[in-house]
């Protein structure tokens, strides 16, 4: 019985924490947005330039810890390392969701979004398992001899850094976001006919204008019991709205593309039925000097020779764009978006975006930006 219940607690606790790094690690970028939100929450924003080697090396302990724990190598060392992880994360999520300060964990990555009471309970769920096994230490056994288990272990090693130096450099194997390959951007944006709006429950407080009696009750106990007929009883201070039921939500709903005037091109840009390539830089200063130089050429030669409308879209100012883009000597138009929406849209600073009718055609990271023959052969030809 006793060996069943270790053996349970190996197999939902390493699957758990290989599904849960393999998804971070997927989108190490991505993670370490994430990062940055709880270092500024605690005031050591300094760590923000560490944020993606953070990232890559969180996800692969989780990996490999997970991994060695299945195999029932280096069960003590692992053991530790597991507890000392899930404490770890069971604060984050505990402080996030009691203080209210960062909304979603990123425990799954955007796979699987989690509110911090979610991600607290998953966390106090593995911490209990973990505990079992941490008591149980000793009775973990390996499932082959020292020196194959070690090897495995170092493969596992191998193979989550290696994956999460990949997706870091290239792009995520599987992209979870909106703005992935094939989906429809205006589409992502609308509210379908017939969709659930939030519900909400307004609370008044009320005043007896003779006895200067108060009693508070809801909009909808305000309209039943007919109490606004009644003179003697009056409204005071502001009503309190309180969300009672979430509605349907775009999957996009920060999107607003601007010129420096503030002029709204959304809609525009995004229905044209011709093939538009979008250079996100969402920041100037930490931008990719070599890839803005190649992408400046092969936007060029798109613009000249296809008449490609080519799009630089980016968060700073518009003083420091225009000088960045007379530095640069940029060709494309220049607008402006948030950042946020702007780091869902490709994990790369820069990165390309080839857009049709609104559909995400295809996407690159600066490391492997198409060249001009292969645009023009894959996509221009046609």
């Amino acid at each position: 019985m006793k060996n069943n219940i270790i053996w349970f607690c190996r197999i939902a606790v390493g699957l758990l924490f290989i599904f849960s790094g393999l998804i971070k690690i997927n989108d190490p970028l991505g993670f370490s947005y994430k990062l940055e939100e709880y270092f500024e929450v605690f005031h050591i924003t300094f760590l923000n330039g560490l944020a993606v080697s953070i990232a890559v090396i969180l996800c692969a302990l989780e990996i490999i810890l997970g991994f060695a724990l299945l195999i029932g190598v280096r069960a003590k060392q692992v053991a530790w390392g597991l507890l000392l992880l899930i404490i770890f994360f069971s604060f984050l999520t505990f402080y996030s969701a009691y203080f209210k300060v960062v909304q979603t964990c990123g425990c799954f990555g955007d796979a699987i979004p989690l509110t911090p009471w979610q991600s607290f309970s998953k966390d106090v769920v593995l911490l209990l398992l973990i505990l079992v096994l941490f008591k149980n230490r000793e009775a973990i056994k390996p499932l082959f001899n020292t020196k194959t288990s070690d090897q495995l272990l170092w493969a596992s090693v191998v193979v989550s850094f290696g994956f999460g130096i990949y997706t870091y450099n290239f792009l995520p194997v599987i992209d979870f976001l909106p703005y992935k390959i094939g989906n429809n951007i205006l589409e992502e944006m609308k509210t379908p006919p017939g969709a659930q709006p939030d519900e909400y429950e307004i609370t008044y407080t009320l005043q007896n204008k003779k006895t200067s009696a108060t009693k508070t009750m809801t909009d909808k106990e305000y309209l039943s019991t007919g109490i606004w007929k009644d003179n003697n009883w009056e409204v005071v201070g502001n009503p309190v709205s309180k969300l009672v039921k979430k509605g349907f939500t775009p999957k996009i709903t920060d999107l607003n593309i601007q010129d420096a005037q503030g002029n709204n091109y959304t809609q525009e840009l995004l229905s044209s039925p011709y093939y538009q390539l979008y250079i996100v830089a969402y920041n100037l200063k930490a931008t990719n000097s070599d890839a803005i130089n190649r992408i400046n050429a092969l936007a060029a030669n798109l613009t000249q020779n296809y008449n490609v409308r080519t799009i630089f879209l980016t968060s700073n100012s518009p003083t420091d764009a225009e000088a960045f883009a007379k530095d640069r000597r940029l060709i494309s138009e220049i607008f402006y978006a948030d950042g946020v929406p702007l780091k869902s849209m490709v994990r790369a600073n820069p990165g390309l975006l080839l857009i049709k009718n609104g559909t995400v055609i295809n996407k690159w990271h600066y490391h492997n930006m198409p060249k001009y023959d292969t645009l023009v052969k894959d996509y221009l030809a046609k």
